[in-house]
């Protein structure tokens, strides 16, 4: 079926937004009928995404494609989460996570890494990716980044067993690089999934790689940091009071920011 000469609805649909229709899960396709003259609306683009990884899941990743329209690696699947709807624990989702093989990412990773800290915590912190340290370790934040962030904890009477941590995506990727639109939004229903579960009062986003795949953003850290956003849970009917900083790993790069970082501390501990 192809789909690049589809007409798009008033929400000027792309052709990169409309590559969803196309992407796989388990390798069937989505299905979607195409109406002769007509529109692909978002609503029916967010049903059929619905139906692939979970009731109330599709918006946040129609909503993150539509915010990244960049041309890297062609979209070709999103992740093998039938069943995600149906999870309930964090070991549920923590193994349905480590039998998943959506992502190549997992090909080439030691572990499948997490989360760590305090799962009762109200506190949830989200970073990007494990590093090589974590990689080996199976846990979040535990190299030079890692012993760095326990300081910011630290410094604002925190610890990590007063939070709870984990990642967008819980494979680390080759030479430490960023991970790339597919790879998030393979991720992005996992991670959809933990806020649910988890059910915190406040999200810590660690840098822009987080903040813009949680809050759909195309804007980088720099702007997103310094004030309060809200997380809108498709499926706790709650907004979260949310707040991008700047990543550890990046203040280790640029102590010269460890400034801007304490003003963001300081509003998270008066925000506790």
């Amino acid at each position: 079926m192809c789909i690049r000469d589809w007409t798009a609805d008033e929400a000027k649909l792309d052709v990169r937004l409309c590559q969803m229709v196309r992407l796989f899960d388990g390798g069937d396709p989505i299905k979607m009928s195409k109406r002769s003259g007509s529109f692909i609306t978002v609503s029916e683009l967010i049903e059929a995404m619905d139906k692939k990884v979970g009731p109330g899941l599709g918006e946040g990743v129609v909503r993150f494609i539509m915010l990244t329209r960049k041309n890297d690696a062609p979209l070709d699947k999103v992740s093998n989460s039938n069943n995600i709807q149906n999870i309930e624990t964090l070991n549920q989702l923590e193994r349905l996570i480590k039998t998943s093989n959506n992502c190549p990412l997992k090909n080439q990773a030691l572990n499948t890494v997490f989360a760590d800290g305090n799962p009762s915590s109200k506190i949830m912190l989200i970073g990007e990716a494990p590093g090589a340290e974590e990689d080996k370790l199976g846990k979040p934040f535990v190299g030079a980044a890692g012993q760095l962030l326990n300081k910011m904890l630290a410094a604002i009477n925190l610890d990590r067993n007063s939070v709870y941590i984990t990642n967008i995506v819980p494979w680390r990727p080759p030479n430490n690089r960023a991970p790339n639109t597919e790879e998030i939004l393979q991720c992005l229903p996992f991670i959809q999934k933990h806020i649910e579960i988890v059910n915190p009062s406040m999200l810590v986003l660690l840098g822009g790689t987080a903040a813009k795949a949680i809050l759909t953003t195309n804007h980088g850290i720099t702007k997103l940091r310094s004030t309060w956003h809200t997380y809108n849970s498709p499926k706790l009917n709650l907004s979260i009071p949310t707040r991008a900083i700047f990543h550890p790993a990046f203040l280790l790069r640029s102590p010269a920011k460890k400034k801007e970082a304490w003003e963001d501390l300081l509003a998270i501990q008066k925000k506790i």
